[in-house]
């Protein structure tokens, strides 16, 4: 079975839609607890706090996004945005790299992370 990857931005702006979510959930939670004021309270906040943890995930993705590389995809022909050595085309999911060492070589994540020096 093959590992599904997508596009490193469209992950994390997946990661705080999520958080988003995880926020509203957990003040839905805290409804629950009317009875106590003290616990409603704790959970309010606490939803409150992931709700601006994804506003400043957003707010640093989309500062990384006006720096990133924009190529044309060769196989769907749209312009993605790249971060890293390798990624994936956001429409098409094409594997692309800039690496001329990389090229024609099997898509793996690990190419991003930084080497040791020996």
């Amino acid at each position: 079975m093959s590992i599904k990857y997508s596009s490193k931005i469209n992950k994390i702006r997946t990661f705080a839609l999520s958080l988003i979510f995880i926020g509203f959930i957990v003040m839905y939670i805290g409804v629950f607890f009317r009875t106590s004021m003290l616990i409603m309270t704790i959970f309010m906040i606490l939803g409150l706090l992931f709700i601006i943890a994804s506003t400043v995930v957003y707010f640093w993705i989309g500062m990384l996004s006006t720096k990133t590389v924009q190529v044309v995809c060769p196989t769907c022909g749209k312009t993605t945005k790249m971060l890293g050595r390798v990624d994936m085309c956001m429409y098409c999911r094409e594997p692309l790299t800039l690496d001329p060492e990389l090229a024609g070589k099997e898509f793996d994540e690990k190419y991003n992370r930084k080497r040791k020096k020996s």
